[in-house]
């Protein structure tokens, strides 16, 4: 059976993940592999209803949680496991890690969060933390154009942060420094990557 490679993009917001997900599938792309860009929430009913509730007011936690783990679910069963399973390589902007860190910050028991996800979803052949300090982040979210929305207030994704780099010593996770060029960054997942 031909096997993937499962890759995932966290850390908080404004570290850059979409555009460096974007950037190194077109790199595996040139490398002449199949690739599968995705992002978490999907586009799907589930994610849908929580990329909604960012700017509508969050949902109740349980509610919000269970929202995830429906979406989550549905994103493995359609995408995520055929395509590892036809040998592509699968490029996630978030996943659970991100569940751990916003509902985690919320008051959930981030461990309890990631027993729940690992019954079902596998586990990534690398996780690449963008790591940014929150002053940075905030302001990068206002450069882009958005204003912060209820995920992004600094409380939050200062909670957030230390959820994902409490995963730093685990064998799968390189944390990348999310400050500079996106060149830079570019290149520094590159060479994890690679080295992988």
């Amino acid at each position: 059976m031909p096997k993937g490679l499962f890759i995932v993009i966290e850390g908080i917001d404004g570290t850059g993940k979409s555009t460096q997900a974007r950037r190194l599938g077109e790199w595996f792309t040139d490398q002449g592999r199949e690739v599968v860009v995705s992002r978490e929430p999907t586009d799907g009913p589930w994610g849908t209803k929580l990329r909604e509730s960012a700017s509508t007011g969050r949902l109740l936690p349980e509610e919000e949680l269970q929202c995830f783990l429906n979406d989550r679910h549905q994103h493995v069963e359609e995408l995520i496991a055929p395509s590892l399973a036809a040998g592509k390589v699968v490029i996630l902007d978030r996943y659970y890690f991100s569940s751990m860190a916003y509902q985690g910050a919320r008051g959930f028991d981030p461990l309890e969060i990631r027993r729940r996800n690992e019954e079902f979803a596998p586990l990534p052949d690398l996780l690449l933390i963008l790591d940014l300090d929150v002053d940075t982040a905030h302001s990068r979210i206002g450069v882009r154009g958005d204003t912060t929305n209820e995920f992004e207030q600094r409380e939050n994704l200062t909670r957030c942060r230390e959820i994902f780099l409490s995963l730093k010593d685990e064998w799968f996770v390189r944390v990348i420094d999310s400050n500079g060029t996106l060149d830079d960054v570019a290149a520094r997942i590159r060479e994890v990557v690679t080295a992988r």
